[in-house]
């Protein structure tokens, strides 16, 4: 059965193949988008503003936690594509059980860390006062749940290195039916408001997360896991990281950058903070399809590249470049001629409505030139190189919005100014990624080439 999953991704066509690893990975993120955007709007209707700036306020501090942890998912996909494009079935089962022990440490300690550091991390993006407690109690229930969060993204990684991206996106769907239900029934049926929406988040990181274990423990002998055989092997962690961690660290300081910007947010309101929240879903949408192409950017460019196909990956970049900024872009000019309907789904408070259609109008139909820069880097940690495309949005995009925010934004203060970083940042960044990939290209692309035959790939 978990054969039959499997893609070849080093042979035939490549778009067709490319759509179709990509399109699952999509649609799972948007349907698990919807289903928390459902939970938004359930406390926006039944609870408050106060409430929908509490559970949609929450993402920019979770991301900044659990970014680096999910960049080394990122380099176990890296690591675990390459030994199955070379057929090394003993290194890669290796792998595979280092990574997921991995998961299970790094989810238990996520756990105990959010418990502690909620009202500290709530502090330091001035979240306001009528908001904080409901905001405490939300993020710890949310942390409840890391181990469950680390397991499924660790073992969508593992799926998604042999091009299994269908069987994730059914464990996200049934996941979200189970959240969105429970929402109802805790929040409506039972008046627990937030915590009732918390609860139903967490039972939908536990049904997701079982269901890809089972898909492991049934897998094939190349990535079947067995828990028996959970160890951690030094030198795979080490190829995990040396990948995975820079991807890791540019995501945390991206969500760092993201912090401060959230803190100017808040510093105009209640209703400000719930319509940038409830504006940010629609921003994940459209980032949903830049990042599904990343992924398969990822994983087809890290098998071809170790059996030194280089046209191959040539190819691949193109093409899933533009697929990436097409559709993204689709969503991005759907959302923004609808900022006014789109954003009346989520509550029908006038102010917060206001609040989100501006921010939509800013950000959101931008939101496609982020693609520039997270597909190059993309193909690039493919190749292996991971700290150059975190130096890269480090100085391109975080920094300049850190500086943004307390030179142009203090000089300018308003809601509108504080946004207008986003498309600024992204351009900026697209610019020097993509001329920072074609050079690297170049120069990695000769070595392998090098006396008219491919020289071996070290990790």
């Amino acid at each position: 059965m978990g054969h039959s999953q499997h893609m070849d991704m080093l042979h035939g066509p490549l778009m067709g193949k490319i759509i179709l690893f990509a399109l699952p990975i999509a649609m799972s993120s948007i349907m698990q988008q919807l289903f928390i955007s459902a939970n938004v709007a359930v406390v926006g209707h039944f609870v408050g503003a106060q409430a929908v700036a509490a559970v949609g306020g929450n993402g920019p501090i979770v991301n900044l936690i659990i970014n680096l942890f999910l960049g080394l998912s990122v380099g176990a996909n890296v690591v675990i594509a390459r030994y199955v494009g070379r057929e090394d079935k003993k290194s890669c089962q290796s792998a595979v059980h280092t990574v997921m022990a991995v998961s299970i440490l790094s989810g238990i300690f996520l756990l105990i860390a959010g418990q502690f550091l909620a009202p500290f991390m709530l502090r330091l993006v001035d979240v306001p006062e009528d908001v904080m407690e409901l905001a405490v109690l939300y993020l710890r229930i949310y942390f409840l749940g890391m181990p469950c969060i680390m397991l499924y993204n660790f073992g969508a990684a593992v799926l998604r290195s042999v091009g299994d991206t269908k069987r994730p996106m059914y464990s996200l769907v049934a996941a979200g039916v189970v959240n969105v239900s429970l929402s109802l029934l805790l929040v409506l049926g039972c008046g627990w408001g937030v915590a009732g929406v918390g609860l139903a988040t967490l039972a939908g990181n536990v049904v997701s997360s079982s269901l890809v274990i089972y898909f492991l423990l049934t897998e094939d002998d190349m990535i079947r896991l067995r828990l028996r055989r959970l160890s951690i092997a030094r030198v795979h962690l080490s190829r995990v990281i040396r990948i995975g961690a820079p991807a890791g660290l540019q995501g945390m300081i991206f969500s760092l950058s993201n912090v401060c910007i959230l803190s100017g947010i808040n510093s105009f309101g209640s209703s400000t903070a719930a319509g940038s929240a409830t504006a940010i879903n629609f921003e994940f949408i459209s980032f949903f399809f830049i990042n599904a192409f990343c992924q398969a950017t990822v994983t087809f460019t890290s098998q071809n590249y170790a059996m030194c196909q280089i046209d191959r990956c040539k190819k691949i970049f193109r093409e899933s470049m533009a697929c990436g900024i097409a559709l993204s872009g689709l969503t991005c000019l759907l959302f923004t001629l609808g900022a006014t309907f789109f954003t009346g789904l989520y509550t029908s408070d006038p102010a917060v409505i206001e609040q989100a259609v501006t921010r939509v109008c800013i950000v959101e139909s931008m939101q496609w030139l982020s693609a520039t820069y997270e597909i190059s880097g993309a193909a690039l940690r493919g190749m292996g190189v991971s700290m150059l495309p975190a130096l890269v949005t480090l100085i391109g995009s975080c920094l300049l919005r850190i500086v943004w925010v307390y030179t142009v934004f203090r000089m300018v203060p308003t809601y509108e100014m504080l946004l207008t970083v986003y498309p600024v940042s992204w351009f900026i960044t697209g610019v020097i990624m993509v001329a920072a990939y074609y050079i690297i290209r170049r120069k990695l692309f000769a070595e392998r080439s090098r006396g008219g035959y491919c020289q071996p790939l070290e990790f």
